[in-house]
């Protein structure tokens, strides 16, 4: 696997994007969450889904450019319709409102439905969490082809259907969980079987039911498992039950899978203003001081100690950003024939790494 700078694979994405139909703003905004992703090590969100969103918008699921539109409002609550959008630009954007109406109203939440994929939560929750509030997002793939089994099920009528919340602290890196209610995100069976791996036990079963460590079985009518797998997977079933129906029924997007297979995620999301219960200054001390106590706690047997949520991805981000992102082979190709594509080999150097 080749090592990019993180600034190279934006400018690669954000001539990709461009060529496909994006303005450059546009553009540039969905290469900062995609190589955000891959900074935080969270590479089943970063530049491997570059050519998946390069071919929904040629069939038209993606409509670069797409209108913003709020369809409901109250001075804490607001409904958007992202008309297709790219999800990064419409699901920013709605969060940048939902803080402003936090900054007002002390608590303020949004609904947003018919927008593409939009990525790693924490983005938009560590918005939140650095304007001094609490935010929390829930995300679904609307009526889009599904990827999980219901507890006790064995064919998949669920999404990975993730949860974030972010916390502002004093810590050094942001203190925030972003999870699949899934055993694992869909973006890394796809990673996993772009790098020619296996998946751990618990993650997948083949459309005979049977617990697998194939990844492509995924996508020849098998399932991901619930989160707590074949024995607990009850708890994540119950968890994406909840978000399915914050994201999808209250959006109004439905549930099930339409024919065209559109991706369309739904999110519901809600912010906190930290001031209007207590001095932020103080919460985000105490926030610390609590995370610091978890860490003095003496170490387990072959490990390395207590890490809080969010911090091995700051670790990475550190790392990635000084010594650049492995990409595997078979993305880095895909890349490069789009570039051929659109004619933009030579400007993008795609000779220089191989």
């Amino acid at each position: 696997m080749a090592k990019i700078a993180a600034e190279r694979l934006e400018e690669i994405g954000r001539a990709l994007f461009v060529a496909a139909g994006a303005a450059d703003e546009e553009a540039a905004l969905v290469m900062r969450h995609i190589v955000g992703a891959n900074l935080v090590g969270h590479d089943s969100h970063g530049v491997i889904q570059i050519p998946t969103y390069i071919e929904r918008i040629k069939a038209g699921h993606i409509v670069p450019g797409a209108p913003w539109k709020i369809v409901r409002e109250s001075p804490t609550t607001t409904v958007i319709d992202g008309h297709w959008g790219f999800g990064y630009v419409a699901n920013e954007r709605a969060m940048r409102l939902t803080i402003e109406k936090a900054d007002t109203a002390n608590v303020a939440a949004a609904t947003v439905f018919r927008q593409g994929h939009i990525g790693r939560l924490s983005s938009y929750t560590q918005m939140a969490a650095k304007a001094g509030m609490i935010g929390l997002i829930t995300a679904d793939s609307g009526r889009s082809p599904k990827a999980v089994a219901p507890f006790g099920g064995r064919e998949a009528r669920l999404g990975t259907n993730p949860i974030s919340i972010a916390i502002p602290s004093d810590l050094e890196g942001p203190l925030y969980l972003d999870m699949a209610t899934s055993a694992a995100a869909a973006g890394k069976i796809a990673l996993a079987v772009a790098r020619g791996e296996a998946v751990p036990d618990g993650w997948v079963i083949g459309a005979d039911g049977r617990p697998t460590n194939d990844p492509r079985q995924l996508r020849q009518g098998g399932a991901l498992l619930p989160l707590g797998g074949p024995d607990g997977g009850y708890k994540g079933t119950g968890l994406a039950v909840m978000v399915e129906i914050l994201c999808g029924l209250l959006t109004g997007l439905g549930f099930g899978v339409e024919p065209t297979g559109r991706h369309n995620d739904g999110c519901f999301m809600a912010v906190f203003k930290v001031a209007a219960f207590r001095p932020l200054a103080e919460f985000k001390r105490d926030v610390g001081d609590f995370i610091r106590y978890l860490q003095e706690t003496p170490p387990a047997e072959g490990s390395s100690g207590v890490l809080y949520p969010g911090e091995i991805e700051h670790r990475r981000e550190v790392e990635r950003r000084a010594h650049g992102i492995e990409v595997e082979d078979q993305t880095w190709y895909r890349l490069r024939a789009l570039a051929e594509e659109y004619g933009l080999t030579d400007r993008l150097g795609f000779g220089d790494v191989e």
